[in-house]
């Protein structure tokens, strides 16, 4: 809680527009692991396994720019970990990032997340 806005308890989750959200929230559900939670309305939320839920919310336009706010995924195994999310089909956006810090995709419909290579010990 912070002192400025007391009433304020905290994020509870993380909401991605999507065309269609129970498709979409399945693909994450792969990547991420979790627990997809559907609702009457078609959105879906996804409770992974560490983090926060992540709500798939539909809207009718589709996505256009870059995104403005992104995931950031842990890996063990940098590598590993974006050729598995390739092998879902995850697409490069070399267009955003092009270094070797960390990975930049894109999910089925446009979303682009980053893939983080592991801490060094």
């Amino acid at each position: 809680m912070s002192d400025d806005a007391p009433a304020i308890g905290g994020i509870a989750a993380l909401t991605i527009d999507s065309s269609e959200p129970q498709r979409l929230v399945r693909w994450w559900a792969r990547l991420l692991g979790g627990k997809v939670e559907d609702s009457p309305d078609g959105d879906a939320t996804l409770h992974p396994p560490t983090g926060l839920a992540i709500d798939f919310a539909k809207v009718p336009e589709g996505k256009t720019v870059k995104n403005r706010l992104h995931l950031d995924i842990r890996s063990s195994d940098f590598d590993a970990a974006v050729a598995q999310a390739r092998s879902l089909g995850a697409t490069d956006a070399d267009d955003v990032y092009g270094g070797s810090s960390w990975k930049v995709l894109r999910d089925p419909e446009g979303n682009e997340f980053c893939i983080l290579r592991p801490p060094r010990s």
